[in-house]
């Protein structure tokens, strides 16, 4: 783990997407937190350790799911599939197809595996919040808040774009793994990967932290809220909120799925599956809600340890 130091700091941007505005001055307590995001290998050492089972790998009940069709009711995850062809980028049912018995042991669907696959060193994926939260409890730490994240993302920096300056790409060089080409259809594989890359395998920030962008979205702790917690400009007060702990379940519920009252957790850092067309996410202010029951071949984790 790396110590980060806490401090005050500029939360937000009002340059990219409307749930990460406004600007709000915010600051953290000093806290440890994982170098790099949780593998398959260190997930394999605490399923060994403590028989968890996932919540990929536990049939869904329809009563959780109002209108669900009966031939869904079996264990599986999302997975990602390219696309042929351009395709309405609105609608993520052309890449995502939720694929029985894919798992974190069976990341690209039930023939698959991380052996075979090489992905030891890989974050790991297809975990739900709940399987993170285990994680967290069984190693004796905790899931960053959305705050910790963003602090410990930007690595120092106050007021630029990404974790390492203003440019997305200086001198051509690839600093995280995300999409670079066509979003869902067109993967140039700049950074080297198709799809997740080994923990490491791009530049640290200025904290000495990798991954923190790109690669996997890592879950927090926060529940989601449209309008973040301080929704004023720096300046606006004389005080930074301090250590904000986000929204409450019930402001978290999708409103476009008025029946289903599961709660969604902000997720941070962006994935490979960020591009300059779809989803500009790569980015330390970038903020995204997910149903906690949801589990996906580009969704991770990390821990940290809080010193009081």
């Amino acid at each position: 783990m790396i110590r980060v130091p806490g401090g005050p700091f500029t939360m937000g941007s009002e340059r990219f997407y409307p749930e990460e505005a406004p600007l709000r001055h915010v600051s953290v307590d000093a806290f440890w937190i994982d170098e790099a995001p949780v593998t398959n290998r260190d997930f394999a050492r605490f399923v060994e350790a403590t028989g968890h089972v996932t919540v990929a790998e536990i049939a869904p009940d329809p009563r959780d799911y109002p209108g669900m069709s009966p031939e869904m009711a079996h264990a599986g995850s999302l997975v990602f599939r390219k696309t042929a062809t351009p395709v309405d980028t609105a609608n993520p049912a052309h890449w995502w197809n939720f694929e029985f018995g894919a798992s974190w042991r069976h990341p690209l669907g039930a023939g698959s595996d991380i052996d075979a696959l090489d992905l030891w060193d890989h974050p790991v994926v297809h975990v739900a919040y709940a399987d993170a939260e285990a994680y967290a409890k069984w190693a004796g730490k905790d899931l960053p808040t959305e705050a910790e994240f963003e602090f410990a993302a930007k690595g120092g920096l106050e007021g630029a774009d990404y974790a390492w300056g203003d440019e997305l790409a200086p001198e051509g060089r690839m600093m995280a793994n995300y999409w670079q080409g066509l979003f869902p259809f067109a993967n140039q594989c700049l950074d080297g990967w198709e799809r997740t890359s080994p923990v490491r395998s791009f530049p640290a920030n200025g904290y000495g932290l990798y991954d923190m962008i790109g690669n996997t979205w890592e879950w927090t702790r926060d529940w989601w809220s449209e309008r973040p917690e301080g929704g004023k400009k720096p300046g606006g007060s004389c005080c930074a909120i301090s250590n904000p702990k986000g929204a409450k379940l019930k402001e978290s519920f999708d409103p476009a799925q008025p029946l289903v009252k599961i709660g969604r957790k902000v997720i941070k850092g962006g994935s490979h599956l960020c591009a300059a067309n779809y989803c500009q996410r790569y980015r330390p202010a970038a903020r995204h809600p997910e149903m906690i029951d949801t589990a996906t071949t580009h969704i991770g984790f990390r821990c940290v340890v809080r010193e009081k």
